[in-house]
């Protein structure tokens, strides 16, 4: 059983699976195929971990351009982020707007990011760890981001730039505005 809640953009969802708790602790159904289908999300063929080791690391915001585009079923294990989809659809009414949620590992909450939608996040605590399933082979040809900061996204990231731990590739990725226009 998953409990699924919208945020400001209808296509990016929280999933709230069913715990169990007992005296032993508690037992959670992460993932089952054919109930994500039935939510109309896609199958996942990939799935990756994070570990970020300070608090203030921005990790984005990545998307994978078609043939080769990427949905992602993520949650965190361990710590807590500030999460963020874009929508990078040029045709979309929702285009250039964003949606965001805090993760942690006390709400054993995932998020949806369909495809069309650049992604990243923030590490709100030391050593936290993200586990990312995607509904694509990742392709280094299709890569493609927007600069985390950028003003024009109006994003209210939880930390000051200056303070903020990125790698050199997400530090030079390109303005919203100087985007390609994509077919998604």
């Amino acid at each position: 059983m998953i409990a699924v809640q919208e945020l400001t953009l209808p296509e990016v969802k929280l999933l709230r699976p069913k715990v169990f708790r007992d005296e032993r602790g508690t037992m959670t159904e992460i993932m089952q195929e054919n109930r994500l289908q039935a939510l109309g999300l896609p199958r996942f063929v990939q799935e990756n971990q994070s570990l970020s080791l300070r608090t203030g690391t921005v990790r984005g915001l990545h998307f994978q351009k078609p043939p080769d585009a990427q949905a992602k079923l993520l949650r965190v294990v361990r710590g807590k982020v500030f999460d963020v989809a874009v929508d990078v659809r040029p045709d979309s009414p929702t285009y250039g707007r964003h949606a965001s949620a805090i993760l942690s590992e006390d709400d054993i909450a995932l998020m949806y990011i369909p495809t069309g939608f650049a992604h990243g996040f923030c590490t709100l605590a030391d050593n936290t760890v993200v586990v990312y399933k995607m509904s694509a082979f990742y392709a280094p040809s299709s890569e493609g981001g927007i600069l985390w900061n950028d003003p024009k996204l109006n994003i209210e990231w939880p930390i000051d730039a200056g303070k903020a731990v990125l790698s050199d590739k997400d530090g030079k990725l390109p303005l919203f505005a100087d985007l390609p226009r994509l077919k998604w």
